[in-house]
């Protein structure tokens, strides 16, 4: 069987190593270190799900997510913000945005674990 791709989006680098570190051993992890690197890895490599942070360069996840969600190619993309704000209010308005789950940091191994097979539709 195919392994299924994810980006996993973030500014900070060890953010990234760790979610390559927890989920690369079942799927292909991309990294992205900025938005506008998330969105052209993205439709370049047409991923199964987008890992994406908020506060970040160049673009941030809000801007990076809606135009994912905006994208007639990429719409489709499950999103999954990952942000260490947890207030109600970003919570609220990364998901009108189009995001499909929304996580804080610290990253929680077993809620991610969960959040991404739900959102590829796999069995526990």
């Amino acid at each position: 069987m195919k392994r299924k791709k994810i980006v996993i989006a973030d500014d900070e680098y060890f953010i990234r190593l760790l979610v390559k570190k927890l989920l690369g051993a079942k799927y292909i992890v991309f990294e992205a270190g900025d938005g506008e690197e998330a969105i052209n890895i993205t439709r370049m490599e047409q991923p199964d799900l987008v890992l994406m942070d908020i506060m970040m360069p160049k673009l941030d996840g809000y801007a990076a997510c809606g135009q994912i969600k905006r994208d007639e190619v990429t719409r489709e993309i499950p999103v999954i913000m990952l942000t260490g704000a947890g207030q109600e209010l970003i919570k609220k308005l990364a998901l009108q945005i189009g995001a499909d789950a929304y996580m804080t940091k610290p990253i929680d191994p077993e809620r991610l674990w969960g959040e991404v097979k739900t959102l590829l539709g796999i069995a526990a």
